[in-house]
């Protein structure tokens, strides 16, 4: 089950980038695949390694999908999760994971990764990285910012 790809959304690549820790998605995941959209989303701010794989949808965005009124990238990357069978989503707007579970798709954030990461020992701590990721204005609860800390033991 482990061979199966994760597909990614663009903020969870657009945020780790500005951290400068994207290559934990590649020391996480076997296999990491994102849509069309999402690689025209960010492109003009990340330049793609060749270890993120480019997948086209091989059918068209299911009608219950397109009315979510989610963006065309949280679009394409559900609906490639649904149809390679991913293991994991990554996205991090509340709307697209409400989505994905809905549909049963197992959903984290880039705060997920991050958590990942310290867990496997990847990172030695996550504090300083998601207080980078909140200067470079990345939004987060101050509710998810204490609860990842407590799950990370990153308490004082």
């Amino acid at each position: 089950m482990n061979d199966l790809p994760v597909i990614s959304n663009a903020s969870p690549l657009i945020a780790l980038a500005q951290i400068d820790h994207l290559d934990l998605m590649k020391q996480l995941f076997q296999t990491i695949v994102i849509p069309p959209t999402v690689v025209e989303e960010i492109s003009p701010t990340v330049s793609i390694p060749n270890w993120i794989e480019q997948h086209e949808l091989s059918q068209p965005i299911s009608p219950f999908i397109l009315r979510s009124s989610l963006g065309p990238g949280e679009c394409e990357t559900i609906s490639l999760a649904l149809e390679i069978q991913a293991r994991l989503v990554i996205l991090d707007e509340r709307p697209g994971r409400r989505l994905a579970h809905r549909l049963r798709l197992p959903v984290i954030g880039t705060l997920g990764v991050l958590l990942s990461a310290k867990r496997k020992g990847l990172l030695p701590t996550i504090r300083p990285l998601i207080d980078g990721l909140l200067a470079c204005d990345f939004r987060v609860s101050t509710d998810l910012y204490e609860q990842i800390l407590i799950d990370a033991d990153e308490t004082e």
